[in-house]
C-alpha cells in the first residue's frame, strides 16, 4: 500500500472548509446548491454536507461566473445552460493561469533576494 504524498488532497471536505477556500459564507454555499444543479454535495441522515473535489470544482465555476465576473445567478445559470462543457474548460484554464501566475511570482521573489545589491562582498 502506497503513501499517500500529498497530505493536501482529501476525499471529502466539510462545508466550512469549502467556504473558507472561497471566502464565502456556508449559507451561500447551500444557495448556489439549490440554484446550480451541477453542485450535489453527500449529505448524511442529519444533513451533514461532504464536498468532493469535483463539487468544488463545480463551485469553482460558478464563484468565477457570480463573484470575478460579476454575472446575476440567473445570466450565470443561462450560461452554464448555453455553454457548460466551454464555460468549464474556461475557468480551467484561468485558474491553471492563476496558479502559474503565483508560481512565477514565487520565483521572482527568489530571483530577487538572490541578486548581487543583496549579497555583502
Amino acid at each position: 500500500m502506497a503513501l499517500n504524498k500529498d497530505k493536501n488532497l482529501k476525499l471529502y471536505y466539510s462545508i466550512s472548509e469549502v467556504a473558507q477556500m472561497f471566502n464565502i459564507n456556508e449559507s451561500t454555499l447551500r444557495f448556489w446548491e439549490k440554484e446550480f444543479d451541477m453542485i450535489h454535495p453527500r449529505k448524511t441522515t442529519k444533513g451533514t454536507r461532504f464536498y468532493k473535489q469535483e463539487d468544488i470544482d463545480s463551485i469553482r465555476v460558478v464563484f468565477n461566473l457570480v463573484k470575478e465576473r460579476g454575472m446575476t445567478l440567473a445570466g450565470a445559470r443561462q450560461k452554464l445552460k448555453d455553454n457548460k462543457e466551454g464555460t468549464v474548460r474556461q475557468e480551467e484554464i484561468i485558474n491553471r493561469l492563476k496558479q502559474i501566475k503565483e508560481e512565477l511570482l514565487s520565483m521572482k521573489s527568489a530571483f530577487e533576494n538572490l541578486s548581487p545589491d543583496n549579497n555583502p562582498e
